[in-house]
């Protein structure tokens, strides 16, 4: 070998040495240390575990604090999302397969503020997705923006399916002692919102400054939050984005019931007869939990979620859910605390059917709705019967939440979210169920590619710096942005994200809401 060639060796293995040398950040957590990743100004921490992996005996319990480790723990990739049946064309794909085992927590944050122990404001992230999908993965939930833009956010995953909520006799005898049981979905966002408590000033994130915030049945997770006790000071503001708060969107069964009435039990005994498993005692418990992730699943997802072996999701077990949540929030057995809650423009889901059926609900005064959904008379039912679904499924029952808790003295901004993608106003006349996540994370490259036009971008920059201030300040006071004026029932003032950019001003929609109001309220 050459002189010459024994030099480049030489700076070859010096050069990979360097590299293996110039490690992340790394951060000790209550359970170890962890090692992140810097990009720019952010650091990112992914796949962290909050809890112990909820498999074998611990399925169907509630979270168990994790294994500690004292060697530092790569924390570079996103752990498995929580297992499920992926749903086809969700506009949010999973970016990791995924398993049992997945209770696993995500930090971005200003990589300066680690080193300045710094108390930045911190946003915890609840995804959606029917309780039966969904994870932190998804591209357009990254949290790096936030980071570039001084708070430290955080996503999580917590068990979904059958995983998530599930009772069966044989496990309520097993927690004879009062344990809690059925809702081990919310079990952990509770425990995720704790491990924020006692790890997130090591990120540089102020544990006394946290907004929760979800879609979908990550907004229902958040009404559940605001209404549980055993949440009560593990955050300090929240944002509700389509989440509902009827009981028609997700009626909840109570875990036991009279004989011959639906129960949590029933359907889970149910499964389990489909499954093979028969009888109520601590083997049928063990042969539920001997069963496989796949057959768990057992097909489910967004698609199939009105199989009867299916219980819905949350459940009545009087402690994490105890009533329905506008019952709750008009008793004012709530965590008092700012709150920001809307829906999108073409929020809820239609999935086809007859004028008839479109309309029926709305009982004697169907005339009336029909000149407001349809005044001509001769419109889209695809249009007309979206508008109604998703004014009864979401945007009444969200202006509800924002006029009950308002009512009691609360502060509360209330929006609507009505700017549609360049690249898709020819198929939409407003925007869709859960659109808005990309524009409020402003991850809308991620979603949109190359299709993203400056008008969506500025879109997103308004949402998101919104969402900030909000998180940051208790109120949605943005520099540069049209003030958003706390809601009162009376001016009924919200903000609109709109295709011509934010307009401020009463509900254009109130007529209708009303309407729905007056005839299926409390259904």
């Amino acid at each position: 070998m050459s002189m010459k060639s024994v030099s480049i060796l030489a700076l070859a293995v010096s050069l990979a040495a360097g590299a293996a040398l110039a490690a992340g950040p790394v951060v000790k957590t209550t359970s170890g240390p962890v090692e992140g990743v810097e990009a720019g100004s952010v650091a990112a921490f992914k796949g962290v575990p909050f809890a112990a992996p909820p498999v074998g005996p611990l399925r169907w319990r509630a979270p168990q604090a994790p294994k500690a480790w004292t060697a530092v723990r790569p924390a570079a990739d996103y752990g498995p999302d929580c297992a499920q049946n992926p749903f086809p064309g969700d506009a949010a794909p999973l970016g990791v397969k995924p398993a049992e085992d997945c209770l696993y927590v995500n930090v971005w944050t200003p990589k300066e503020a680690i080193k300045a122990k710094a108390r930045k404001p911190v946003m915890v992230w609840i995804y959606g997705g029917g309780f039966v999908n969904g994870g932190s993965s998804p591209a357009v939930y990254a949290g790096d923006r936030f980071a570039r833009d001084g708070v430290v956010l955080v996503s999580f995953n917590y068990r979904i399916g059958r995983f998530g909520f599930f009772a069966h006799p044989a496990l309520s005898a097993e927690n004879a002692d009062g344990g809690l049981l059925g809702n081990y979905a919310f079990m952990d966002q509770i425990a995720a919102l704790k491990w924020v408590q006692a790890n997130i000033a090591s990120f540089g994130g102020d544990p006394d400054n946290v907004t929760i915030f979800g879609e979908s049945a990550g907004g229902m997770s958040v009404n559940a939050l605001l209404t549980t006790p055993l949440a009560k000071g593990l955050f300090h503001k929240a944002i509700i984005q389509s989440g509902g708060g009827r009981p028609r969107l997700l009626p909840s069964l109570p875990i036991k019931a009279a004989p011959g009435e639906r129960s949590a039990e029933s359907v889970g005994v149910a499964f389990a007869t489909k499954a093979g498993v028969t009888g109520e005692g601590p083997e049928a418990l063990a042969a539920l939990r001997a069963l496989s992730a796949d057959a768990v699943v057992d097909g489910l997802n967004m698609a199939t979620s009105g199989v009867p072996t299916w219980n819905g999701g949350p459940m009545v077990d009087g402690k994490l859910v105890s009533k329905p949540v506008l019952d709750a929030y008009a008793a004012g057995e709530w965590t008092k605390t700012p709150v920001l809650v809307g829906a999108t423009g073409a929020d809820g889901f239609f999935f086809g059917g007859t004028r008839d059926q479109v309309f029926a609900p709305f009982g004697d005064r169907r005339a009336e709705a029909e000149k407001l959904y349809d005044p001509t008379g001769g419109g889209d039912i695809k249009v007309y019967g979206w508008k109604a679904a998703g004014d009864r499924m979401f945007i009444e029952p969200a202006r509800e939440v924002a006029r009950t808790l308002s009512a009691q003295g609360a502060p509360v901004w209330s929006f609507r979210f009505s700017y549609v993608a360049e690249s898709q106003r020819k198929d939409w006349w407003a925007a869709p169920h859960a659109t808005e996540i990309p524009f409020v994370f402003d991850t809308v490259d991620a979603r949109y590619g190359a299709a993203l036009t400056p008008a969506d971008a500025a879109a997103a920059k308004a949402a998101h710096a919104y969402w900030i201030a909000f998180a940051s300040k208790g109120a949605p006071e943005a520099a540069g942005l049209p003030a958003w004026p706390r809601y009162d029932a009376k001016g009924d003032a919200i903000i609109d994200f709109t295709n011509d950019g934010v307009k401020v001003g009463p509900d254009a929609s109130k007529a209708r809401l009303d309407l729905v109001q007056a005839t299926t309220a409390g259904k």
